[in-house]
This record gives C-alpha cells, sequence and structure tokens, in this order.
C-alpha cells in the first residue's frame, strides 16, 4: 500500500515535496515542486509511484520535466520507463546507467512485474547542478552501495536527497553486484558528514533524519 507525506520548506512555502513510499520493499520516491513556476521533477521511481505523483501534478497544474536517480536498483527505477514514456528527461550517473539498459538482468531475484528497458537522455557527475524552478541540487557522486551512487544536495533549502547511501541509523546495504563497505563508509564520512548538522537527510527507505543526527548516533559511524 503506498504512503504520501507532504513537506514544506521552512521560509519557502512556495517549494514543497511529495514523498510517496510504494513498491515491494517500501522505497521512497519525492517530487520537489515549485508551486510559483509550476515546476516539478522527481527523484526515484518506485513501483507504483510515479501514477501518485502524476495526479498530484495534474491537481497542482505542475509540469513534470524529470527524473533524476540517486541510482538504479529496480526499486528505485521500477517505473523509469513510464517516465520515458511521458518524454521525462531521464538523469543517471554513468556508472549507473548499465542496469537501466538492461533491467531484468540486474534484479538478483524475479519480481512479480515486468521491468521494461530504459532509455537515459543524460548523465550527472559530480559537482554537477540541477534545477528545477527555485530548487538547486548539487549532484555529490557517493559510491559505495553501487558504483553510481549519487545524493543531490540542496544547500539553500537545507535538504539532502539520499538514495541509499544513508538511512536514519543505518546505512545502503553492500552485499549486492556493485556494493562494496569500505567504499560506502568513505563516501559517508568524506562527504555527507561534512555537511551542516542541521541539513535533513531525506532517505530511500525510512523515516527522515538530519546529518547531526546520524553524525552522532549512526552505529555504522562509529
Amino acid at each position: 500500500m503506498e504512503q504520501m507525506n507532504l513537506y514544506s520548506i521552512p521560509n519557502a512555502e512556495h517549494l514543497q515535496i511529495l514523498c510517496i513510499e510504494a513498491g515491494p520493499v517500501a522505497t521512497n520516491g519525492y517530487m520537489l515542486m515549485d508551486m510559483d513556476s509550476k515546476s516539478a521533477v522527481i527523484i526515484d521511481a518506485p513501483h507504483q509511484s510515479v501514477r501518485l505523483f502524476e495526479a498530484y501534478a495534474e491537481e497542482k497544474e505542475l509540469k513534470i520535466s524529470a527524473l533524476w536517480l540517486t541510482h538504479t536498483h529496480w526499486d528505485h527505477t521500477a517505473d523509469a520507463e513510464l517516465c520515458a514514456e511521458k518524454s521525462m528527461d531521464i538523469l543517471v550517473h554513468p556508472l549507473d546507467a548499465y542496469r537501466l539498459l538492461d533491467q531484468s538482468a540486474h534484479t538478483v531475484w524475479p519480481l512479480p512485474f515486468t521491468l521494461g528497458n530504459v532509455q537515459y537522455t543524460g548523465i550527472i557527475e559530480q559537482g554537477d547542478f540541477l534545477t528545477c524552478g527555485a530548487w538547486k541540487c548539487e549532484v555529490i557522486h557517493t559510491p559505495g552501495h553501487t558504483e553510481g551512487g549519487v545524493c543531490f544536495v540542496d544547500r539553500l533549502h537545507s535538504c539532502i536527497f539520499a538514495g541509499d547511501t544513508l538511512f536514519a541509523g543505518s546505512i545502503g546495504r553492500t552485499d549486492l553486484p556493485g556494493g562494496d563497505m569500505n567504499t560506502l563508509l568513505d563516501s559517508i564520512k568524506n562527504s555527507l558528514l561534512e555537511l551542516p548538522e542541521d541539513m535533513i537527510v531525506f532517505p530511500g527507505h525510512g523515516p527522515l533524519t538530519t546529518i547531526g543526527d546520524e553524525k552522532e548516533s549512526n552505529p555504522f559511524l562509529h
């Protein structure tokens, strides 16, 4: 059963985030919205999430222009084919792009639905900036969960969309193809824990957290 949560940015109420938890392993997808410019983008596309993002966007008269992928494990890309069919730009780090081109070959275990192949339209790399209205997110390459995993950081609005790099009280698993524990820990400690402690972490699974909370209490980081 899908769950929806709506978040507003303090002192920038025209900026909102819709989180939809969907799919067999309760994956979080996010839609960044600028209500003034009527623009929106999706971050990760769990199974059965995009129909809900689209319905909300239609209700609010928003145009969804792109899908930004934190990484390409199937639970984050199951609805990417639908995004492509809707002529959204599909943006991915080059080291993770191969899974999109043959999704069914990289699922590890059988799924109760079919994954179509997806042709991405753009490459994102460390230091790039992506915009959606007043949203301005820096791409930070955080390998370890996958080879081309990234986080999207909006420093002005104190948000980080961390995919499966960092969770509340945990970190991404590294026992799947492309994962490496030491690489992931280095990514978190060198790239994420240097961010402001009040920055809100929007993870790929589970509840929100902050950089400060994870620095203080995440057992994997001590």
